[in-house]
């Protein structure tokens, strides 16, 4: 029996010891800390690693994390300065600096940055409207982070950064400001529309301007090449016949065959027979050597009237009456005669081209003025285009 006893007392002993032991070491890990409180008052931290105490004398309480925390809260109604609710979502990082003052300042620190976080939040959003709230998170921000960080310094915390994780306005002003945005791209779209018509149509308009301008002078161009061309050929025939000497008879051939078209010209109603058409047969029937026959017979003139000079000369100068020149000279009066019809008809026709150049001059003159109408016409247009666009 006095064995057994001796046993269980060495086995007590044991345990007293072991239980001794383990109540006297303590372990801390790293970035861990707990406050040792000796008879109810603080009496140290314990810093990681193997520490000693006072067992049954020394009260060991919970660790505390030193290492860099991350709570986030939910959202909490704040109003703008334009009386609007609206729900913020934060998020704090925060590191306990002081396990001291982490323990005995405050009783639950993560509860109080909370509600100091959503105290803050409601002064610094109060003086923010809507618009300056959504778009100034980096301001928010760096307000909170001051604030918290002078507020939590007494509670051994401090705090290393406060993100604002989403701001949700009320569903009406999400729905106007979708509205807002979906008005201003249609705007901003009717706008590039509007400056692409423009564009398109002052380039259009201009290539027309500058397509009517060139079709215009190159009809003008034309017409005078064509009028110079004509005056410059009738010029030379005019000069060939006079430089040339031509005889009287053929002269008075040309003259006779020059008659019908003067008779057939356009807008005639009655034409003068000449009073040396009866010389000019004359002439015309003794080149053949029969200076006794009578002559043919005149081109039929179209029915008109006939002047009395006319008359005159064909009364005169008739087939029954020879006509005797005076001073015994026939021969030269008869070639007096053709070159006289050679330039009167020469004049004639000098004279229907000039009228032929002076209605081309104004054809063209009208055809310009007509151009010049449809470019201020197009200008115009292209000014009330521009004050439409401006408008």
């Amino acid at each position: 029996m006095a064995e057994i006893a001796a046993l269980i007392a060495a086995v007590v002993v044991v345990l007293l010891m072991f239980t001794f032991v383990v109540k006297t070491v303590r372990i801390v890990p790293q970035a861990r800390a707990r406050n040792i409180e000796r008879f109810g008052r603080y009496r140290k931290t314990l810093e990681p690693g193997m520490n000693f105490i006072i067992p049954f004398v020394d009260r060991v309480k919970p660790l505390i994390d030193l290492r860099e925390q991350v709570v986030a809260f939910k959202g909490q109604p704040v109003i703008t300065e334009d009386n609007l609710v609206v729900h913020i979502d934060t998020v704090l990082f925060f590191q306990v600096t002081d396990p001291r003052a982490a323990d005995y300042e405050i009783v639950n620190y993560i509860q109080a940055i909370e509600q100091i976080t959503a105290t803050m939040l409601r002064s610094v959003i109060g003086n923010m409207d809507l618009e300056e709230t959504l778009t100034s998170r980096d301001k928010i921000n760096t307000m909170l982070r001051g604030v918290l960080d002078d507020a939590s310094g007494k509670w051994g915390l401090r705090v290393t950064r406060v993100e604002i994780k989403a701001i949700d306005p009320p569903k009406s002003v999400i729905d106007a400001m979708e509205k807002q945005m979906r008005a201003e791209r249609e705007k901003r779209a009717a706008i590039l529309t509007a400056e692409g018509l423009r564009q398109s149509k002052i380039l259009t308009a201009e290539g027309e301007k500058q397509s009517q301008i060139l079709r215009a002078e190159g009809d003008k161009q034309g017409q005078i090449l064509r009028a110079e061309g004509q005056s410059q050929a009738i010029g030379t025939v005019f000069q060939a016949v006079h430089r040339n000497d031509a005889d009287s008879k053929v002269l008075a051939y040309q003259y006779l065959q020059t008659l019908p078209q003067l008779a057939q010209a356009e807008g005639n109603t009655f034409w003068v027979i000449p009073s040396e058409v009866t010389t000019a047969l004359k002439t015309l029937s003794s080149a053949f050597g029969d200076d006794s026959a009578s002559p043919p017979a005149a081109p039929q003139a179209r029915p008109g009237r006939v002047t009395g000079a006319a008359a005159a000369a064909l009364t005169a100068d008739g087939p029954g009456q020879p006509g005797p020149v005076a001073n015994g000279e026939p021969a030269r009066a008869e070639q007096a005669i053709a070159e006289q019809a050679v330039a009167e008809q020469a004049v004639a026709e000098q004279a229907v081209a000039e009228q032929a150049v002076a209605e081309e001059a104004a054809r063209t003159r009208e055809e310009v003025a007509q151009v010049e109408q449809e470019v201020a016409a197009v200008q115009q247009q292209v000014a009330e285009a521009e004050k439409a666009n401006t408008g």
